[in-house]
């Protein structure tokens, strides 16, 4: 267990303080209760001498006396389990909302370095099995505490002998829950993090299912998730098995202090010393001292697990987001679209290099069309003009500004970007045409949309424009969500223009249509267009032909065909034959 962890959930719990101390003075008053009972029940055995002898009014009085006391104890609990409850999921509703406003600021780097089924795993199964153990610790830990000081009192103050006794045996139970949960941490910790890789390899199966299907992975897929079950078995069985002996070793602990107390207290009530009511009152107090350490023997175990589930998500919590924008940062409005790169260099790794020395400049209203082979750098230009990555070396600028210095709001927003792969959110055709501008008329929407040749379609679905379509548009063929990606960016027509394979799932009918479309919109604007297609960009002023991270050739379709260089061997491989 990590000091550094409960200090960060003991801050959480700050912020609560009022049903924090509320809830602490209740388990006081239900500790007091409850250890005033046997008391009460001592005197009543003492009440009870012989036969004929019996004090039954005394009886009655302090059977009414308890019967108050078992109703306030009643109370008291369900108050604090009320006032524990609202600190737990106020607690963990924090936690949640932290860890969500965190992934909205984290670079992508951490996005694409970590599986999207472990980072839900964090959120999710980790904060809920950190509510369970603090929800427990809240319900049992304070009064188990307070049960044990109180017993103590009690026990001292009817007979100290026999209250030595029981605090000479306590240390041995002590030590037993210690040894073990120094134990159980990591075993928690690993428990956690296996069932994030579980939870990981889930998501990717089921997110690609097609793909499973179609390629026969299944058996393989079953192999990995057997493999990743086993160990998560294996660990947790580890896990449950040393938290479990926790409990039966405080037992038996426990029984000996019991032991201890009837011996002592039986020769004491034999030489007169003690009553019989006291020694009733005494063994009681023995079952109730000891009570409390099998209680908080298991809330320590689900601490464990708690604080292990806990240390996850701080550590999604606090990983350093993407650097913010300049205090003074520039906001840019109505750019024209010269766009610059001086010097770049850039790399994933630190040790792979990628793009290294890369220079360009763009004039407004440029259509550069980008080429190479798959991993010449292509789609990382595209992540560094949109600042979804920083460069490592040298400068990109728009409209003279660096990138650096301006805000990213206004940065994206001067671009419209339709990528090869789309991007859809549960909700009507309409929102997510209208994603960008959520202010947009229905008539504009449609306008934009017939635009993309993408009216058609909609207007055979069932309710139109409100068409309600599933998380990343499952229930339409893939042209169609296309189509409707590019309706969102003819709807916004910002300054400049990112197309990466942008039509690669539409046919070709339609993609001659679209291209039309798409010369009109990029008409004043500047364009850079990835392509695999080279005869899609025969038209574009200045062609790029990158190969591992550099430019190696630049210029227009037919120059680059006289060089009779890459360029050229590229175009002329798809023709082939």
């Amino acid at each position: 267990m990590k000091t550094e962890d409960v200090k960060k959930v003991l801050r959480y719990l700050r912020r609560y303080w009022l049903f924090l101390g509320l809830s602490l003075l209740l388990a006081a008053a239900t500790v007091l209760f409850t250890l005033y009972v046997p008391v009460l029940t001592g005197r009543a055995v003492d009440l009870i001498v012989g036969a004929g002898q019996v004090d039954f009014a005394g009886v009655l009085a302090i059977g009414k006396r308890i019967a108050v006391l078992v109703a306030a104890t009643a109370l008291a609990q369900w108050l604090m389990n009320v006032c524990n409850n609202t600190i737990t999921y106020h607690v963990i509703r924090d936690i949640r909302r932290e860890a969500f406003d965190r992934l909205q600021i984290l670079p992508l780097k951490y996005l694409d370095g970590h599986s999207y089924g472990e980072i839900v795993s964090r959120v999710i199964a980790d904060v809920d099995q950190f509510a369970d153990g603090l929800l427990m610790g809240f319900t049992q830990l304070f009064t188990g505490v307070l049960t044990i000081l109180g017993t103590l009192g009690f026990m001292f103050s009817i007979h100290a002998g026999i209250a030595l006794v029981v605090v000479l045996i306590t240390p041995v139970s002590l030590l037993v829950a210690g040894f073990i949960a120094k134990r159980t941490y990591s075993m928690f910790r690993l428990q956690s993090e296996t069932r994030g890789e579980q939870t990981a390899l889930i998501d990717e199966m089921i997110g690609g299912q097609k793909v499973v299907q179609a390629f026969g992975y299944e058996k393989k897929a079953m192999e990995r998730f057997d493999e990743i079950n086993n160990r998560l078995e294996k660990c947790s069985l580890r896990a449950i098995f040393f938290s479990s002996i926790t409990n039966p070793s405080t037992r038996f602990v426990n029984s000996l202090v019991y032991t201890g107390v009837g011996l002592t207290g039986a020769l004491a009530a034999v030489a007169g010393r003690l009553t019989v009511g006291q020694l009733s009152c005494f063994l009681s107090y023995a079952n109730q001292y000891t009570k409390p350490f099998n209680e908080i023997s298991g809330v320590v175990t689900e601490l464990q697990n708690a604080l292990a589930c806990a240390a996850r998500i701080f550590q999604l919590i606090e990983e350093p987001p993407q650097s913010p924008d300049p205090p003074n940062a520039a906001v840019l409005t109505e750019v024209e679209g010269t766009v610059e790169l001086s010097r770049v260099d850039f790399r994933y790794r630190p040790e792979v290099p990628l793009i290294e020395n890369l220079n360009l400049r763009v004039r407004p209203g440029e259509r550069v069309a980008i080429v190479g082979p798959t991993g010449c750098g292509k789609t990382t230009i595209i992540n560094l003009l949109m600042r979804f990555y920083d460069v490592d070396g040298g400068e990109i600028r728009v409209d003279g500004t660096p990138v650096r210095e301006a805000t990213r709001d206004s940065l994206r927003r001067s671009y419209g970007m339709v990528l090869q792969d789309t991007w859809l959110k549960a909700g009507t055709i309409r929102e997510n045409i209208a994603y960008a501008r959520p202010e947009a008329t229905l008539a504009e929407v449609t306008e934009a949309a017939k635009k993309a040749h993408a009216h058609s379609f909609i207007m055979r679905l069932p309710d139109g424009y409100d068409t309600v379509i599933a998380e990343d548009g499952g229930n339409i063929s893939q042209g169609q969500k296309q189509l409707l990606c590019i309706a969102r960016v003819m709807l916004c027509l910002p300054p400049m223009l990112i197309l990466d394979e942008a039509t690669s799932s539409i046919d070709t009918r339609t993609e001659i249509r679209i291209q039309k479309a798409f010369a009109s919109m990029m008409e004043g604007r500047t364009s850079f267009i990835v392509a695999h297609r080279l005869s899609t960009i025969r038209e574009a002023d200045v062609i790029l032909v990158m190969k591992d991270g550099k430019i190696i050739e630049k210029g227009r379709h037919e120059e680059l065909l006289l060089q009779n260089g890459f360029y050229a061997t590229l175009y002329n491989s798809q023709f082939a034959g």
